[in-house]
């Protein structure tokens, strides 16, 4: 496969279509190889337009999302940053290591953990820790965070991921219920809607009624 060939349509045909024009994002889109990313098995699917199943469990986000996701971040070189569900954003870390200074990577399993790490030591990133916790809303050891993204859903957006913000933090992250989910950007003025997406419910310690495996 030619895979810089590939990557090139990625941008122009999925990724701008879906509103990503900050050319800083695009920029790491083009240089960052999205197949070290992705399960082994999966390789000639890395620039499908699809989540993708992982053995670990969960799915890896589409490349559309993470890079929207990246850029909703409104991402600063000085900005320390949180990605709830390390597995399914292993791609979306590798993306902002390169826009922010550290990033901190979160998931529930030690199978999740060694996947989402094993795509950040192929891409060489030395500002990225990820950690295994079993309480996903959030991780206070490093906070307060610039930005923190999750890659999953919520019924309501939870108040703990507010909570860790740093003064001017925003939270992306996908609210509501089938059959339309929203995202949104969170912080300290009015909640933004951004665009309508479905993920599925994040694994995390919410009330039972509010998630689904």
């Amino acid at each position: 496969m030619d895979w810089e060939r590939a990557r090139y349509f990625l941008v122009e045909q999925q990724i701008r279509p879906w509103h990503v024009l900050d050319q800083k994002v695009l920029d790491r889109v083009l240089v960052l190889k999205r197949e070290d990313f992705v399960p082994q098995d999966k390789r000639a699917l890395a620039f499908v337009d699809t989540e993708l199943p992982l053995s670990c469990g969960g799915q890896m986000l589409a490349p559309k999302i993470e890079a929207r996701f990246a850029q909703e971040a409104q991402l600063k070189p000085t900005d320390k940053v949180l990605v709830i569900g390390a597995a399914s954003g292993a791609y979306l870390i590798g993306l902002i290591a390169g826009l922010c200074a550290q990033v901190y990577g979160i998931d529930d399993t030690a199978a999740k953990v060694a996947f989402a790490q094993d795509g950040v030591q192929r891409a060489g990133l030395k500002n990225v820790r990820i950690e295994q916790t079993n309480d996903l809303l959030g991780f206070k050891a490093q906070a307060p965070y610039d930005a923190i993204i999750v890659c999953g859903s919520f019924a309501e957006l939870p108040a703990a991921l507010k909570a860790q913000l740093a003064s001017g933090g925003r939270v992306i992250a996908i609210t509501g219920e089938l059959p339309i989910m929203q995202a949104g950007r969170a912080g300290e003025g009015a909640d933004e809607v951004l665009f309508e997406y479905n993920l599925p419910r994040l694994r995390a310690q919410v009330p039972a009624s509010s998630f689904v495996l």
